[in-house]
């Protein structure tokens, strides 16, 4: 598995959506399983971005498909980060 650290940030458009239908994140969670992309968590924060979504695939290509698919819609902006486990770096290191 790989994973992913997803920032969103709504649009005016994204806003209203989620104001009149706030159940429309879990939609939207499961429309990305229909990618092959798992929401392993998923927090609201306040700041600069509106999610933080902690994502697995087994290849990087759905999520990029996935992604491309919802900020075509307008509702949305995202910044994707690469998420390497410590546990995985630390081994890496010492080889």
């Amino acid at each position: 598995m790989v994973w992913f650290v997803v920032l969103s940030k709504l649009t005016d458009e994204g806003a209203k959506t989620l104001k009149e239908r706030p159940e429309r994140v879990k939609e939207v969670n499961k429309e990305l399983e229909s990618y092959g992309v798992r929401v392993v968590h998923q927090f609201v924060t306040f700041g600069e971005y509106d999610f933080v979504n902690i994502v697995e695939v087994d290849k990087p290509e759905n999520l990029l498909k996935a992604l491309i698919e919802l900020n075509s819609r307008g509702s949305v902006r995202t910044t994707t980060l690469y998420a390497f486990p410590v546990d995985e770096a630390i081994k890496v290191l010492k080889s």
